[in-house]
């Protein structure tokens, strides 16, 4: 018995087939072999067509059921994970009517910005938890106020994983946490936020029919079954953005516990049991994968854009073209906690969200010509990604979130034992690493909302625990001056 695990990303479709009984990943597969291209009509814009993730995950799906050698008719569940706030439109007859505007577009902040000023920030935040920003709502506003004769032929509307579904089976649905993600779902009257809109001028009839996020929302039909080799009449039972569906992979479900990711970026995902938001709308809040009338559980998601960036940007210009990462991590572990009194920001990324989308750039602070060589930049570089996690999870405290075990892959930033360390000693949190990824959590997903498992522990009983980091009350003292050093420096740059 298997299950198979999507993952619809901007820059590529991946497919993974995890053996039901197991738990263990036996075959993955993903398009394409180069990233998918993101059309930029202007600056800003980011579209993609839609068509070119279904022929991606064709591809990766036959390549995926060859690799495993497991018969279609095993297959007892399909899930879906996608990338985020994404708008398809489509008209009557499921067709698409204009490319998708993706996540990174920026085109509808004013008319989100306008919506805040209109409708009042507290009635948005008491509803909606964020402010109506750049979400998928504004960029159906933009639709409508710019393409107006292709906005009269819109049916529905559908974030990517809608989309898919939709292709796999024919019919339009969606989940509160896909709505909540949209600015589409009222917390606070637990349904389709009708007063947002009314603002913008848009039917309900756009809205899909809602359907749980663990359920069999579809069944694949025959002409999908034909394009992609799969059984007819196999269950659609699980569908997430992806950073909720990160947190799924990672077991994270529930309040306190928190998913984070460090690449170029980093991300911390948390969990909490209160309906909080925050007033300035530094970290957004939305329903979580298990969130539900009688059990309030909200992601909330705080995204740094310079992270990993920094490290990256370091060994291509200050590092010796002969050291590895490794090798840089060996040298930084030789300086004393502090980085005697060295602090980096690492915000040379862009604006950030959590400083009030302000851009202070990266900045280098403390530097003694008679005490800091390299090894201090290694070490203080890592030590200053790590605070801007912290800092952010202290915003994060404000909506309840208290953090006592942070969860991620064991990849990235969280490879270096600095990092980890210091993140579990400024945080005071205990930071478990895992082997996972984003499809066979999609598929694992799957398996809880078709029934094959009963429960989310049986579902992820086989997660591969690699690595504990716990709290060292010995660097504790030390760790927490360095942060207190490291945030007099950002009060003087933000």
């Amino acid at each position: 018995m298997y299950l198979l695990g999507f993952d619809i990303g901007s820059s590529s479709v991946k497919a993974s087939i995890v053996n039901a009984e197991t738990g263990i990943c036996v075959a993955s597969a993903f398009y394409p072999k180069q990233e998918m291209p993101i059309k930029a009509v202007q600056a800003g814009w980011a579209e993609q067509d839609p068509d070119m993730w279904w022929q991606n995950l064709k591809l990766a799906t036959k390549d995926v059921i060859a690799a495993s050698g497991a018969k279609v008719q095993d297959i007892k569940a399909i899930g879906i994970s996608y990338q985020m706030h994404g708008l398809v439109c489509v008209d009557k007859n499921q067709q698409v009517l204009r490319p998708a505007i993706i996540w990174c577009d920026s085109r509808a902040v004013p008319y989100g910005e306008k919506a805040f000023r209109e409708i009042g920030s507290q009635h948005c935040l008491e509803h909606l938890l964020n402010s109506p920003g750049n979400f998928t709502a504004s960029k159906l506003k933009w639709v409508k106020e710019n393409e107006p004769a292709l906005f009269e032929k819109i049916d529905k509307i559908m974030l990517p994983g809608d989309f898919i579904a939709m292709k796999l089976s024919g019919e339009i649905n969606s989940t509160v946490s896909g709505l909540s993600e949209g600015m589409l779902w009222d917390f606070k009257e637990k349904k389709v936020a009708e007063f947002l809109l009314n603002e913008f001028g848009f039917s309900k009839n756009v809205i899909p029919t809602l359907v749980p996020t663990f359920s069999v929302q579809a069944k694949v039909n025959a002409s999908a079954a034909a394009e992609l080799g799969l059984a007819v009449g196999t269950p659609i039972s699980y569908r997430a953005g992806d950073q909720p569906n990160n947190a799924l992979s990672l077991n994270v479900l529930n309040p306190g516990e928190i998913a984070a990711t460090a690449g170029t970026s980093g991300v911390v995902y948390g969990v909490s049991n209160q309906v909080k938001y925050d007033p300035q709308s530094r970290v957004n809040t939305f329903a979580h994968v298990n969130h539900t009338e009688k059990d309030t559980r909200l992601g909330v998601l705080l995204c740094i854009n310079g992270t990993g960036i920094l490290n990256s940007w370091m060994k291509k210009n200050i590092a010796p073209e002969s050291l590895g990462y490794k090798d840089i991590d060996d040298i930084a572990a030789g300086v004393k906690i502090g980085s005697e009194k060295l602090s980096i920001l690492p915000f040379g990324n862009g604006a950030e969200r959590m400083l009030g989308n302000k851009t202070p750039g990266a900045v280098f602070a403390g530097i003694n010509f008679n005490i800091h060589n390299q090894s201090h930049i290694y070490r203080a570089i890592q030590e200053g990604i790590v605070f801007s996690f912290n800092y952010g999870m202290e915003i994060m405290k404000e909506t309840g979130i208290v953090p006592s075990i942070i969860r991620a892959g064991k990849a990235n930033m969280f490879l270096s034992p600095i990092f980890r360390e210091t993140l579990a000693n400024v945080s005071g949190a205990t930071i478990e690493l895992f082997e996972t990824d984003g499809s066979v959590g999609a598929a694992k997903g799957a398996g809880v909302g078709a029934g094959v498992y009963k429960s989310f522990g049986e579902a992820f009983s086989s997660l591969k625990k690699l690595a504990v980091i716990e709290p060292d009350s010995s660097k504790t003292e030390a760790t927490k001056e360095a942060y207190e050093v490291w945030k007099s420096v950002l009060k003087m740059y933000n």
